[in-house]
């Protein structure tokens, strides 16, 4: 059964159109991804998503039933980006006052607010300020407070940015778990390796249109006529990007961190080719790889650009 269905879905601002006409399905009990560089789109359909965005026109219907986001709203857990959460509260009062929104009173709310003290695993420091929290604590209670009230369907924009691994397996945990227990979960990043292990089905959200969908094998399916060649050199070679993309076969090229990501067609002759190019151009190449097709060489070859970059 479909949690969530877009048809349609549209969004301008003005002179600016920002979701185009993008049709959707998620499933029940689906970890979902969504990638997108900045500008995609990606937030915008999120918001609308939510309620939070009012759409220019399309549908979005709701396990089958509604397009009222009002009649359907108290089924939606948000988990954004910024930290949603009041600093001088205790982790145990912030999500207390988050789920007694939802009309959760009494003992219930008490035993919603430990349950989830205990799901996230910040029990025996619930007495604790949130302000004085790490930065991985202070993720986790931004998760707890989004889904103390047992929402069907999550919405989690990079819940693990600028933590530490510890912490961020945790949280991957936690989410396979949530899906494990009925949640429905919308979820970005911009660490693919998260995606690829966590998610069901993806799709690649770019210039306002979803330019690929399906799981991260059918996705990497679509480039097996492609390679991605990662040349580290010692330094950026000024108008190098223009040159390679002349060579035959190349097709999109980026530089990050003294490092050249090449996508191009599968021939023997590119490597010599691309070798020669950079060699010529006064380039000090320090190391070549191969890469095996991946999310992060999918995006490439599907956008042009890396999503940590974008």
């Amino acid at each position: 059964m479909k949690m969530l269905e877009i048809k349609k879905l549209y969004k301008d601002y003005g002179n600016h159109i920002a979701v185009d006409g993008i049709d959707l399905k998620i499933e029940k009990g689906q970890i979902y991804g969504i990638l997108g560089p900045n500008g995609a789109g990606k937030s915008t359909t999120i918001g609308m998503i939510c309620g939070l965005i009012k759409k220019t026109s399309g549908e979005i219907i709701y396990e089958e039933e509604t397009n009222k986001i009002r009649k359907w709203k108290e089924n939606i857990g948000i988990v954004p980006q910024d930290f949603a959460v009041y600093w001088d509260l205790t982790a145990e009062d912030n999500i207390s006052f988050f789920c007694s929104l939802y009309g959760f009173k009494g003992e219930e709310l008490i035993k919603r607010t430990n349950r989830t003290l205990d799901f996230v695993g910040l029990t025996e420091v619930k007495n604790k300020k949130a302000s004085e929290f790490s930065g991985g604590m202070k993720r986790r209670l931004n998760i707890g407070c989004a889904i103390a009230h047992s929402p069907k369907l999550i919405i989690m924009d990079e819940p693990t940015v600028g933590i530490d691994p510890q912490s961020r397996n945790h949280i991957l945990e936690s989410v396979k778990r949530l899906r494990e227990e009925g949640a429905t979960i919308i979820y970005t990043s911009h660490y693919m390796q998260e995606v690829d292990d966590i998610c069901d089905r993806i799709a690649v959200i770019d210039n306002g249109h979803i330019i690929a969908e399906g799981t991260s094998e059918e996705l990497k399916e679509l480039i097996q006529n492609k390679n991605n060649l990662i040349v580290s050199v010692a330094k950026r070679i000024d108008g190098l990007e223009e040159k390679l993309k002349e060579i035959t076969g190349v097709e999109k090229v980026i530089f990050l961190d003294n490092e050249y990501k090449i996508s191009t067609l599968k021939s023997s002759n590119l490597i010599t080719s691309i070798v020669a190019a950079i060699s010529e151009n006064g380039g000090d190449i320090k190391n070549i790889i191969n890469e095996e097709p991946s999310l992060e060489t999918v995006f490439l070859a599907l956008t042009g650009k890396n999503l940590r970059e974008s």
